[in-house]
């Protein structure tokens, strides 16, 4: 390569990474710059979203996002196992863990985010758990052996699917969530109690409205969880998937700007406060004040950058916002939410159908117009496309 070769490193290499890659592959910026990935894990990227699949057979092959030879083909340097540990922004270089130190003209971050693990007593007990890499999967799957119960902290998304993964390895399972429902974000109270109760039929407990004050121990090894309303709940393992946060730490170290409540703040080209590094994914923080966790706004993100770097973005063009509908099956349980689920426009009107025996919950947010605004869908989400 001749020395006019620009430089991109992409640090991160998770799903977000990898369809960067992808957009610069399709674009043709792959043959006339150097890429250079440095990835954490110890190995590339895979579908974090089918996470749990892992635990009905699919390996961690099955789960990769890459085609085999795509770096090969592309001339891209992908160092698994290797982290960015240090940003020099004046000399635009990346050290990583390895020691290796990478020049760069463009840096991109797509450094995800981490668990969040609320400051109780006893969190890193042996038995504690989070719920994020194939990594935390395997020692779940290990610990679990010698296991009867488990006990997940949070009843969201990523709570649902590792109390459900803790069931097919055998375990008592127990949730813990602090919100009054289930899905506090995607679902409303009607939504919640329907899910709820077809939990409950699965032979799992639920635990709402109570959080975690402290992990018991004896020689260092979970035994139960004391709850803020002074229960105490026998088990095993703890497994806490309590949310995320945006992993912004390499970027304050280098001095960029993050936002108040964390994310590395970017405009709508995903550039953050030096006009040579952009952000992307969950680590970032859009320009309209979010951070978005979930992985189709990471994926325009990415394209975005893509777009910049190639030349080819026009004035239009950029990310400012996402749509945050959803679909999911959690437990084998339809779930779905779209528009304005909650209802918080004003003078809108909710119509609600609820079966009660068979778990069926319907919500569907319309204006004084009748004009459709969003709605809440659990247990049976066909018509989700057509609405």
């Amino acid at each position: 390569m001749s020395a006019h070769t620009p430089t991109i490193v992409l640090v991160g290499h998770g799903m977000v990474g990898q369809r960067f890659l992808e957009a610069l592959a399709e674009r043709g910026v792959t043959e006339r710059a150097r890429i250079v990935v440095l990835c954490e894990e110890p190995r590339p990227a895979y579908d974090r979203v089918q996470l749990t699949s892992y635990f009905s057979g699919r390996t961690p092959e099955d789960l990769s996002m890459v085609e085999a030879g795509f770096m090969e083909k592309h001339g891209i340097e992908l160092y698994v196992g290797d982290a960015a540990e240090a940003v020099d922004r004046e000399g635009r270089t990346v050290t990583a863990r390895s020691g290796r130190v990478f020049a760069y003209d463009t840096l991109v971050l797509a450094t995800g985010s981490y668990p969040f693990v609320p400051p109780v007593p006893g969190k890193d007990a042996r038995g504690c758990f989070v719920y994020r890499t194939i990594e935390d999967l395997l020692a779940i799957e290990e610990y679990a052996k010698g296991a009867t119960t488990g006990a997940v902290v949070g009843g969201g998304l990523l709570g649902l699917e590792a109390a459900g993964a803790l069931k097919g390895l055998g375990l008592d399972t127990h949730i813990v969530e602090f919100a009054p429902r289930l899905m506090p974000v995607q679902v409303d109270e009607g939504g919640g109690a329907a899910l709820l109760r077809t939990i409950e039929q699965m032979g799992l407990t639920v635990h709402t409205g109570t959080g975690t004050q402290e992990v018991v121990t004896e020689d260092g090894a979970v035994t139960a969880m004391r709850l803020s309303d002074g229960s105490e709940l026998a088990t095993d393992m703890v497994v806490f998937s309590a949310g995320v946060r945006p992993r912004d730490q390499l970027a304050r170290d280098c001095g960029l700007s993050v936002g108040e409540r964390g994310g590395i703040a970017v405009d709508e080209r995903c550039r953050t406060s030096d006009p040579a590094v952009f952000a992307i994914g969950e680590c970032a923080l859009a320009s309209d004040g979010r951070v978005y966790g979930l992985v189709a706004p990471g994926y325009e993100m990415a394209q975005t950058v893509a777009a910049v770097l190639a030349g080819e973005a026009g004035d239009g063009d950029g990310f400012t916002g996402a749509d945050l509908s959803t679909k999911l099956k959690l437990l084998g349980v339809d779930v779905a939410s779209f528009g304005d689920a909650h209802g918080t426009s004003e003078g809108c009107l909710d119509v609600v159908y609820s079966d009660s025996r068979s778990g069926v919950y319907k919500k569907l947010v319309v204006d004084g117009e009748g004009v459709l605004l969003g709605g809440v869908l659990v247990g049976d989400a066909e018509s989700y496309g057509l609405l």
